[in-house]
This record gives structure tokens, C-alpha cells and sequence, in this order.
């Protein structure tokens, strides 16, 4: 108990300190994140150089509730905005690309193959950059859709790097396999982002972290579930307060080793565990509190 006191303090204090601030921030720092959200759990993610005010939206799947921040933004002189880039092209991620570039006018739009209005989709591991400091990475993720891209970003002069993976990995859960296998998830996350870099910040396309956890804790309960469900009852966002390392501790799909785990699945094969558990997930019924 001691231990997982300990981890949800650590937890809850960290959440507090953001790791990319505000434009307006000291100049060392050049990375900003901004997250816009959409209908109810949905995130659109503003990317800045500070230091060339060079930017990229990602994901802005509803205009109505994007356009004003960049609007304003741009109108301000805080962003160039430069690029859309999209996750996948499932309508709640790319839908939106339509009126931005009515709004905004014309604009690269980089993403998978099947994206709205695609002009450029970057090959796995191929990079760009947003202005001067910022190195983009594009990781083939296929599973939730066939086209699905996460972006790693690395600021070269702060060493700040954070990973935005649309559908593919939540915060202590994953998406479903609407296009594609538990080998191809296992692959997504247990080898390409499990890869990136333990201490690269998570920005997910959903804030599903409570419905998540409350799965991860029906077949785990290890401290870091207990301090990571913590942390969901306390706080509503979780975008950026989670590295890859955390997820590798907390998230049941990225545990395959964990004995506990494999009880839960009554499988040991890494890919069979994916598979049973995706499963389990589609099924799973929360428990229902009963409150007098």
C-alpha cells in the first residue's frame, strides 16, 4: 500500500507540470502543444515551433470547435500554420480536414492513404519538421485502420519528445481491431511504439483513460494500474501526463510478459494475449456502483 501511495502522489504531482508550455514561455523551450478538444472526448492537437511560429493541427476532425482557436492563433501572429496532419482516416479524426482548408484556405494535408484530401503520406520512419527545431517521424501503426500513421516529435534543442497516436495507443488501453489483427497491434505497440524512447509523452486521439483503466484493473492489479485509476477518478484529462515507459507499467496490451496477465488471457504466445484481450475489452461490462 505504501508503494502505491507513493505512485499516485508521484502520479498526481506530475500531472501538474506540463512538459511543453505556453507560447509565451521562456525561450529555451520551442516545443508547444496545445489540445483542443472536440464533442466529448475527442482531442485536435496545435504543434509549435516557438522559436519560427511554424505549426501543424492534428486530427481536426469537428471546425466548429477548432477553427476559433486557430483562427485566433493565427490572427494573433502565434502560428504559421503549415500543414493538417491526420492520424487515420476515420471520419472523427479527418472529417474535418474538408472545412478547415474552406476556412484556412490551401494546406498540405499529411496522413494515411485514405485520409480526406490527402496530398502526402510519409513512408514508416520517413521525417519531416515543423520549422526549426522540431523533427517529425512517421511510424506505421496498421491495425485500427490499415492506414493508421503515429507522428514522434523531438525538439533538437530541448530534447523534449512527445508521440500523438490517433487511435492506436490510449492512455492504459488501445483502439479496436476494426481493420486489422492482434499481430499487427501487438507489432503497433509492443514493437514500434514500445521503441520510441521510455520517456516520450502520449498524446491520444480519445480520452478514455477511467473506461480503460477500469478494464486493466479486471485483469491486473499491479501499483501502477492502482495509481493510474487514482489519477483518472481525480483528473479529466490525461493527454501528455503519460510517457511510453508509464504504459509499459500500467497498460494491460503492452504487459504480454506479466504473469498476471497471462493468467487473465489463459495465454502465454505475445499475440494470442493481444488478441484474448481485445476481446475481453469488446466485452467488458463496468462494474456498476450502488450508491444509497
Amino acid at each position: 500500500m505504501n508503494a502505491f501511495n507513493a505512485a499516485r502522489r508521484a502520479i498526481l504531482q506530475n500531472h501538474k507540470k506540463s512538459l511543453f508550455p505556453v507560447v509565451n514561455s521562456p525561450t529555451y523551450r520551442k516545443m508547444h502543444i496545445r489540445s483542443i478538444p472536440m464533442w466529448s472526448d475527442n482531442y485536435a492537437y496545435l504543434v509549435v515551433d516557438d522559436k519560427s511560429k511554424d505549426a501543424v493541427i492534428i486530427d481536426p476532425a469537428h471546425p466548429p470547435e477548432v477553427l476559433p482557436a486557430l483562427q485566433e492563433a493565427i490572427s494573433n501572429k502565434e502560428v504559421n500554420l503549415t500543414a493538417i496532419v491526420n492520424t487515420h482516416h476515420h471520419h472523427d479524426h479527418a472529417g474535418g480536414n474538408e472545412g478547415i482548408l474552406a476556412k484556412l484556405g490551401k494546406l498540405p494535408v499529411i496522413g494515411g492513404r485514405d485520409c480526406a484530401h490527402v496530398t502526402k503520406t510519409p513512408a514508416h520512419n520517413e521525417t519531416f519538421a515543423i520549422g526549426d527545431n522540431i523533427k517529425v517521424t512517421a511510424l506505421h501503426t496498421p491495425c485500427h485502420t490499415q492506414d493508421s500513421i503515429c507522428y514522434l516529435m523531438e525538439d533538437s534543442q530541448t530534447g523534449d519528445k512527445a508521440v500523438f497516436t490517433g487511435d492506436t495507443l490510449f492512455i492504459g488501453g488501445c483502439g479496436r481491431f476494426f481493420e486489422g489483427t492482434g499481430e499487427e497491434m501487438h507489432k503497433a505497440l509492443n514493437v514500434v511504439l514500445a521503441g520510441v524512447g521510455d520517456d516520450v509523452r502520449v498524446y491520444s486521439g480519445h480520452e478514455y483513460t477511467k473506461s480503460n483503466v477500469k478494464f486493466g484493473a479486471s485483469v491486473l492489479q499491479n501499483d501502477a494500474v492502482k495509481a493510474l485509476e487514482a489519477f483518472a477518478d481525480d483528473c479529466r484529462n490525461t493527454q501528455g501526463k503519460f510517457t511510453i515507459g508509464d504504459e509499459k507499467q500500467h497498460n494491460v496490451f503492452m504487459r504480454p510478459q506479466d504473469p498476471e496477465v497471462q493468467r487473465a488471457t489463459g495465454e502465454t504466445d505475445p499475440i494470442a494475449i493481444m488478441t484474448k484481450l481485445r476481446e475481453m475489452k469488446n466485452n467488458f461490462k463496468e462494474p456498476q456502483s450502488h450508491k444509497l
